[in-house]
């Protein structure tokens, strides 16, 4: 053997060096190698903690002289449209009327003036395609004469209506993809705002046959059934009320990770998630993050996003520390819902380009890290009069209370009727790696109303009956009702385990996801609400018709809708196994699983429901499902070959060469201590790792092995939901197995040589 490694290695008849000092060369190129790679994560880590808070210019002003500057508002309109234009645009806000073509220009010419002023040279329409982002196309307000002369141009015809290249954003096979042509049209409820020199004109995306390519369309149409029903139900109680809106408070919870970090972790940027890293020693578990004071450049960040925020009408209100290190949360002001969600919208894309600024990234996909809370996005919702009444607040009188009753138990019916579609509303597959988990909601909706507000239905269920009631029961009834408010001040404590959790003016639905868009989860419970309203309505009236007093006829119907609903309502711990099996015997849906929680869209209750009330059309929902689908698969996919790359790429690599450093080590205790006993004392834990590092390694170039030719078969399947489940159940589970093995060797590598930023590193430094 000894020979072999003595033979000379020539080059042109002329001798090098032996294989022994070239095995060595190739050993310590490797180990060069290894280090380098290393050092791209120590040189992140030192650029890191070299920040220093960036200074953000507030202006000296109060927040309410900034506010709106840059949006094109009432007060805007009012200045610079003519009267006729002015009237006719909030007719169209208030009422829903149409804008004919020659106000149109007149509103253009108006809104282009503005825009100028505030610094615009270009146009766009801004929507939100179903990829669950936002799209814009740029068009310069320059244009040429016939003459050849330069003009700003920016007619009415502009204004209403675009046709941008349709071709790649998703439509679940509604158009072909070989056909370019789609269409936004102005959405006047939402008002044009200027951002970065460009005028951005709120639209709704539908294709050329006319079907929704996005959200903000049936949104739209759920807000109108939901004004038409609850303004008919308002009418019991108060004659007065013509107009019902949505009223909307997101919660945006996110994670910040310092930009060198970031571009160190190929996982975190191409699929938003850490897909591996073992648990740092500290995380979340002293609970000293929550709440706690908001580290100084973070702080810097958050001030510059909400003055931008404020200058486009944003009403940022609330900031601070989330659960987990570097997890942090924004909320807004209530606002109506369609606005809201146009706001969450811009806001998530803002503070996007603010980090940048900042050198952060901004993480929204709702599980990051593994081991610790991920990020949802808790909608408060609620309904509000024109007169100004809240319907889910209680009142001082007793009428106001049956009203509240009214809105409140039927919001409950209306989320048990359709409680399967309302989680596949929120199903995705980020969301899929935070439900369920002891930090959000389970996969089953249930509604928390607190043990007062349950008291009361309970005696109401009780004391309601089919008979005739008497004055005097009326009477008391009608008292205790009043008291409602009163009792409420002394409401049992907020359940965060629920998903539709009532808040005491409000449900707060927490099971939405961090990167999801609000109008998802609100199409379908503005649509369940409206419907449910419409049948109570009708209940009524048919009592009404049939003899029974207007007071009475709504008590039984309420009665009615709590009875139905019962089994949906839940006051104990969700986290628990207890209420998995009893949410089993209820008969409640419990769906963990987001390609089986897709197919609710297909459910003959819900094509039936946003059918029926002018929301979505059939081939719309089945568009949607496909689209799920194909998102689903994809993130899948990316998450796949990320890892394939980094596990043979990287990781192995790197626990070869340490592996060899051990072997080198062994080496050399056995020819210092030859005897056996004494090599096998000193060298044990050595020979340990070795093995170790052996088997994870073999471990790992086996499963990805294995999970590509997983890959390979599933893309052979033509049908995307039969793709999407084979992705969700046979390529998806090789992600945690793998995972576990590099985890393991991320204990056992020599820091010095782990190529990538560790956990540690990417939620402590900040």
């Amino acid at each position: 053997m000894g020979r072999r490694y003595e033979k000379v290695i020539k080059y042109k008849n002329r001798p090098l060096f032996t294989h022994r000092v070239y095995d060595k060369i190739i050993y310590l190129h490797r180990i060069k190698k290894m280090i380098s790679m290393a050092h791209i994560r120590f040189r992140a880590v030192e650029e890191a903690h070299k920040r220093s808070p960036q200074p953000v210019e507030v202006g000296s002003g109060n927040i309410s002289d900034l506010f709106a500057v840059n949006v094109f508002d009432r007060e805007k309109m009012r200045r610079y449209l003519t009267k006729e234009a002015y009237d006719s645009v909030i007719s169209a806000i208030d009422e829903g009327r149409r804008i004919d073509r020659r106000i149109a220009s007149q509103v253009a010419s108006g809104m282009k003036a503005w825009a100028i002023e505030r610094g615009a040279t270009h146009y766009t329409h801004w929507f939100h395609p179903l990829n669950g982002l936002t799209a814009e196309k740029h068009d310069a307000f320059f244009s040429l004469t016939k003459e050849g002369h330069a003009v700003e141009s920016f007619s009415g015809d502009l204004l209403v209506q675009q046709e941008p290249d349709a071709s790649s954003f998703p439509s679940g096979g509604i158009r072909n993809t070989f056909e370019a042509r789609g269409y936004t049209a102005w959405d006047s409820s939402s008002p044009a705002f200027v951002l970065e020199q460009t005028l951005c004109i709120p639209t709704i995306f539908v294709s050329y046959t006319g079907e929704a390519l996005d959200f903000k369309t049936p949104h739209l149409k759920s807000l109108a059934a939901l004004d038409k029903a609850a303004a008919a139900v308002c009418s019991y109680f108060d004659k007065d009320v013509k107009k019902v809106q949505v009223t909307l408070g997101w919660e945006q919870e996110y994670f910040l990770v310092d930009e060198a970090l970031y571009n160190a972790r190929p996982d975190l940027a191409l699929s938003g998630r850490t897909i591996m890293g073992h648990a740092a020693a500290k995380d979340q578990q002293l609970e000293d993050h929550y709440f706690g004071a908001i580290p100084e450049r973070v702080g810097s960040f958050m001030r510059n996003f909400e003055t931008e925020a404020y200058k486009l009408g944003i009403p940022v209100k609330t900031r601070h520390n989330e659960v987990a290190p570097n997890q942090f949360e924004c909320a807004p002001i209530f606002e109506e819902a369609n606005l809201a969600v146009d706001h969450n919208q811009l806001i998530m894309s803002l503070m996007d380009k603010i980090a940048r600024k900042h050198k952060f990234r901004v993480l929204f996909h709702e599980k990051p890290f593994k081991g610790i809370n991920g990020s949802g996005k808790h909608c408060n919702w609620s309904m509000l009069t024109d007169t100004g009444v809240n319907l889910l607040s209680p009142g001082g009188t007793p009428k106001n209370n049956m009203q509240f009753l009214a809105f409140l138990v039927n919001t409950v019916k209306a989320v048990y009727d359709h409680s399967a579609l309302l989680i596949g509303s929120i199903a995705g597959e980020g969301n899929s790696h935070r439900l369920g988990a002891h930090e959000a909601p389970p996969a089953i909706m249930s509604v928390f109303i607190g043990r007062t507000l349950s008291q009361v239905l309970d005696d109401l269920e009780e004391r309601v009956s089919e008979k005739k009631m008497s004055p005097d029961e009326k009477t008391e009834l009608k008292l205790d009702i009043g008291k409602i408010p009163e009792i409420l001040l002394d409401n049992t404590d907020r359940n965060r385990t629920s998903p539709f959790a009532f808040t005491g003016n409000r449900f707060e639905f927490r099971a939405v996801g961090s990167s999801a868009s609000c109008a998802s989860p609100l199409i379908v419970l503005n649509t369940a609400v409206a419907n449910q309203l419409n049948l109570f309505r009708a209940q009524v009236d048919e009592l009404i018709e049939a003899g029974v007093k207007k007071d009475e006829a709504i008590f039984q119907c309420i009665r009615k809708a709590i009875i139905e609903s019962k089994p949906v309502r839940f006051e104990g711990n969700g986290y628990s196994k207890d209420w998995l099996d009893e949410a089993a015997r209820r008969g409640l849906p419990n769906i963990p699983d987001a390609v089986e929680a897709f197919k609710t869209f297909l459910l003959p209750s819900s094509i039936k429901l946003l059918t029926e009330n002018g929301v979505l059309t059939e081939r719309e929902l089945e568009a949607r499902y496909e689209i799920r689908n194909e998102i689903f698969t994809k993130k899948v996919q990316i998450e796949a070959r990320v890892l394939g790359d980094l596990a043979i790429n990287h990781i192995v690599p790197t626990a070869i060469a340490y592996q060899n450093v051990l072997i080198a080590n062994v080496k050399g205790i056995k020819e210092l201590f030859p005897i056996e006993e004494d090599y096998q004392h000193l060298a044990g834990p050595q020979l340990q790792s070795i093995r170790k590092i052996s088997e994870h390694v073999r471990a790992i170039r086996e499963l990805v092995k294995e999970l590509v030719e997983v890959r390979k078969e599933s893309n052979l399947i033509s049908d995307m939901p039969a793709l999407a489940d084979a992705y969700a159940h046979k390529v998806k589970p090789f992600l945690e197995e793998i995972r576990y093995h590099i985890d393991k060797l991320e204990l056992i590598v020599d820091d010095e040589m782990w190529p990538l930023p560790k956990y540690r590193e990417l939620l402590f430094v900040r």
